[in-house]
């Protein structure tokens, strides 16, 4: 069975803001899905409704089963008993999303004592078990958050994450702001537990590179919809979509140099929510939109075996990788 099946979900903050608009994703047991895409895109959103996170009077719709269970539909009894120990989520921001008055031992024993129903004795020694597992001395279990490094209050995240033995992780720009050593370790960390542990994995990020390296399968979010999906290296290398192209190409890649002293931006900034432009989303900043972009929405479609993507030049057979969105 699936562990991950969301069905057109569609997110509506008070004030009319669409932030994710008909997603559909697919998440086996032991597989890595990215996601990617710019700030406001409806990544975040999307993380949030997994676990039902979202603030009160957010209208959400759609399916979102977890182990064939549908989450929206649950008893609040239920949705209390599947987060963390059915499916847990690393914050964005270790600093802002850790409590900064309690040791970090006694925050990562919080959910082991709520749905493990272990003893304070054993939740300490778990709490230990963990920290040494994600690369931290048992001793750390003492210090606050800010006595701690930024990589160092990404791994208590992960810890964390990790209390309640849960079949889902999602992490939400587990790396951001950590310097490029260290994210390659959180990296490490993170294929190592999920290849251990055969859970599922979502990882969110704005950068494909990282994604592609890490993850077996991708999907690229553009004004709260996936716009492309499929293998992520594939993805990453030869995007079929533009807005995937254009993010691909804005990453330098070692050995080119065109790429590495003229990285390639796009232009303007994805549209607000609650103002989605007609048609395709994505046609005011297309380098490649065509007659009818601008009134007809395109949905995803088959751009080769285990590949969608939501262009008119799918369709019509064209190939709209990197070269042909710069």
């Amino acid at each position: 069975m699936t562990l991950l099946d969301v069905r057109d979900l569609t997110v509506t903050y008070p004030g009319g803001a669409a932030a994710v608009r008909g997603v559909d994703l697919r998440l086996e047991a032991g597989q890595k899905l990215g996601v990617a895409g710019e700030s406001g895109c409806g990544k975040s959103t999307l993380a949030l409704a997994l676990l039902r996170l979202l603030p009160a009077g957010t209208k959400v719709t759609g399916e979102i089963l977890l182990d064939g269970e549908d989450v929206l539909t649950m008893r609040w009894g239920r949705v209390r008993a599947v987060r963390w120990a059915g499916a847990s989520i690393v914050f964005q921001g270790a600093m802002h999303s850790l409590n900064p008055v309690h040791r970090v031992g006694d925050q990562i024993a919080e959910p082991i004592l709520l749905h493990r129903r272990e003893t304070a004795a054993g939740a300490r020694r778990r709490t230990g078990e963990l920290l040494e597992h994600v690369g931290l001395p048992a001793a750390r279990a003492a210090a606050y958050p800010h006595e701690l490094s930024g990589g160092q209050r990404q791994r208590v995240m992960i810890a964390m994450a990790l209390a309640c033995d849960p079949r889902l992780i999602v992490a939400d720009e587990p790396t951001t702001a950590l310097d490029v050593m260290i994210q390659a370790q959180i990296l490490r960390l993170i294929e190592q537990l999920v290849d251990e542990q055969d859970v599922g994995l979502m990882m969110i990020s704005h950068d494909l590179s990282v994604l592609a390296d890490l993850c077996d399968r991708l999907a690229v979010m553009y004004a709260g919809r996936v716009v492309e999906e499929g293998p992520a290296r594939a993805v990453h290398e030869e995007a079929r979509h533009p807005y995937a192209a254009a993010l691909s190409a804005a990453f330098p890649r070692i050995g080119d140099p065109a790429s590495r002293f003229a990285p390639r931006g796009l232009a303007g900034d994805p549209p607000d929510p609650a103002a989605v432009p007609s048609g395709c989303a994505f046609h005011p900043r297309c380098p490649v939109a065509v007659a009818g972009c601008d009134t007809v929405d395109i949905g995803l479609r088959e751009a080769a075996p285990g590949r969608r993507a939501a262009c008119v030049h799918v369709a019509a057979g064209e190939s709209t990788d990197a070269r042909s969105a710069r």
